[in-house]
């Protein structure tokens, strides 16, 4: 057997320590069927895709940009908003890192089945600055979290849901957690079960005294029961003793129903503690640009202003030697205009009134 000299052989044992260590970490990296890889907080979303390719990756990243945003905002429509349907095409440029889990389930023929899920976890900072940029709202965090004071009724009688049968109120909670935040329950003792008259008259007074063993002083109060072919959902969100809202939701699926209480809920919290963008308002804006020596030049301008989700319209006022006057129609405001320029601009500047920028 051939020795190795004790320098060669330490170096030698040093390479295979690091290589082994590189195998761990590569092997951490990498997410194998059964892991629980799951989305966490505002800032992370996942979305169903067909397949690991590059085509349904990307797809999957814009709608999960769209669903963090309507997490940040609280506004359900989000993605209808000007501006940020351009955007999402843009969604890997916000993205810190993704993964995937796969899914099992039965089928009805009781065959199994495979879902493939994209779990993607932005940029906090970058999306912040996206929303501001297209005058988003913004719900601010710490969020609170309501008790949900619900009773069900499915021909049997009223009955309060409480953590004991958190399953039954499975879909209210999952929409909440859609939304952006979190319902709780209550305990469901035996005396949070005697108030399932008061919850089936809407008694707020009553159920908020109840309550108050629970933070925040917020109660969502549901009744769901059957309605000739459908299921009726009547619901109250009361903040403080103050009555925020009140809506009702009739579906063949007593699960949507139930799921609606979540979105009204989020609408109301959104309408009182939401908070505008210091971007400025929408509107148009005049701003001068310098520097166009060239019909290159001027195809470099105004094809990264149409690329930009926060320009709506662009219209030229006034050209002067190498000086173009523009009116922009903006999502926002110049200070959102200014966080959307990006790195790539062909153009600098921005100082004076109207702002004033230079060609590179």
């Amino acid at each position: 057997m051939r020795r190795i000299p004790g320098i060669a052989l330490a170096a030698a044992l040093m390479v295979m320590a690091l290589a082994a260590t590189s195998s761990a970490r590569a092997q951490a990296d990498l997410r194998t069927e059964g892991d629980a890889a799951s989305a966490q907080g505002v800032y992370q979303a996942e979305v169903a895709v067909n397949g690991q390719g590059e085509a349904e990756r990307q797809g999957g990243f814009a709608r999960a940009l769209g669903t963090v945003l309507g997490k940040l905002s609280g506004d359900r429509g989000a993605m209808a908003r000007p501006g940020v349907g351009a955007e999402l095409r843009n969604a890997k440029n916000y993205v810190a890192s993704y993964d995937y889990r796969q899914d099992q389930g039965t089928s009805p023929s009781g065959a199994p089945t495979f879902r493939t899920t994209l779990i993607v976890r932005f940029e906090p900072e970058q999306v912040d600055a996206l929303a501001g940029a297209l005058g988003l709202p913004v719900w601010p965090q710490p969020r609170p979290k309501p008790v949900v004071w619900l009773a069900i009724n499915d021909g049997s009688g009223p009955r309060l849901v409480g953590l004991p049968q958190s399953n039954a109120a499975r879909p209210l909670l999952n929409r909440a957690v859609e939304r952006g935040f979190s319902l709780g329950l209550p305990a469901g003792g035996a005396a949070e079960q005697a108030l399932v008259g008061a919850i089936w008259r809407q008694d707020t007074a009553a159920v908020a005294r109840a309550s108050s063993r629970y933070s925040p002083p917020m109660q969502l109060v549901g009744k769901l029961y059957r309605d000739k072919d459908a299921w009726t959902a009547d619901w109250v969100f009361v903040d403080g003793g103050k009555v925020l809202s009140t809506w009702s939701v009739s579906d063949a699926d007593a699960r949507r129903a139930m799921a609606a209480g979540a979105d009204g809920a989020a609408d109301a919290l959104v309408k009182r503690y939401g908070k505008r963008g210091s971007t400025g308002p929408a509107g148009t804006y005049r701003v001068v640009f310098s520097g166009i020596a060239s019909t290159d030049d001027y195809l470099r301008l105004t094809g990264h202003l149409q690329r930009m989700a926060v320009v709506r319209r662009i219209t030229p006022v006034r050209a002067s030697g190498d000086t173009l006057e523009l009116d922009l129609e903006l999502v926002s405001g110049l200070a959102g205009f200014r966080r959307m320029l990006g790195d790539d601009a062909p153009f600098t500047g921005g100082e004076g009134e109207p702002p004033a920028y230079q060609m590179r």
